[in-house]
């Protein structure tokens, strides 16, 4: 399983939220590309990104903040927010994400989502199956659905995704641990794709339960973990989560 050191970026700095909430944030590095920087020296084979002011606005704001980190990090970087355009999309991926996660759009307009795959290839398309109390939420997070997980990711595989990033915002944060049953539910979700889990991860036992539950139910479909807060806080290092995911 590969580990993914998260970058969130509000107001231009690198922070964390709890929760998914704007107004609980803490910021952890002034520049994003330092924190990038120091992920990558500390072993970090792959980034995640968000663009959080995009997230609000609906359209990306930090793309040449994209350009710094993928330019001098030399690892590649998986990037959203706010993209919910075909040129959104096409923009990141020129800027040199080597994927792009689709949120919103993925769940508001078929047609568009269907663009940007036909142009892209699946390949380079992760689409964000963000739950809070078991259904979709959209709009940076903002707008809560009917749509239950297990259906979002039914639907999404019709439309020709496969790859999918799965975020509890309940658990985002926290530090809480990942519940067992629910991960296994969501990489059997997603079929013959990939997930990669996010949500409440807090010390190295859950990075080890998430490996050893892998292998124990065959579930090869789950190929990542996101981790913010604990590597933040210096629950655990790089290293440490690399080993335990291994």
């Amino acid at each position: 399983m590969r580990l993914y050191p998260a970058i969130d970026i509000l107001g231009g700095n690198a922070v964390r939220l709890v929760r998914g909430d704007f107004d609980a944030k803490k910021v952890y590095d002034e520049d994003p590309l330092s924190a990038a920087r120091g992920w990558v020296d500390a072993g970090a084979e792959y980034l995640h990104v968000v663009d959080l002011d995009g997230a609000k606005r609906g359209e990306p704001v930090t793309l040449e903040q994209l350009q710094r980190i993928v330019g001098e990090s030399g690892v590649p970087v998986q990037y959203g927010g706010g993209l919910r355009s075909a040129r959104a999309a096409a923009d990141a991926l020129n800027a040199g994400a080597a994927r792009v996660i689709l949120g919103t759009v993925a769940f508001t307009d078929p047609d568009m989502l269907g663009e940007i795959l036909d142009a892209h290839g699946p390949e380079r398309i992760l689409v964000g199956v963000d739950v809070r109390s078991g259904c979709i939420a959209t709009h940076g997070w903002a707008k809560n659905t009917d749509t239950l997980a297990r259906d979002a990711f039914a639907e999404l595989q019709q439309r020709g995704v496969r790859h999918f990033v799965f975020t509890n915002i309940d658990h985002d944060g926290m530090l809480d641990g990942a519940n067992r049953e629910e991960v296994a539910s969501v990489a059997k979700a997603a079929g013959e794709g990939s997930v990669i889990f996010s949500g409440g991860i807090g010390k190295l036992s859950d990075l080890e339960a998430l490996a050893s539950l892998r292998d124990e139910l065959a579930l090869d479909g789950l190929t990542g973990v996101i981790v913010g807060t604990a590597l933040y806080e210096k629950r655990f290092t790089v290293a440490e989560a690399k080993a335990a995911l291994a």
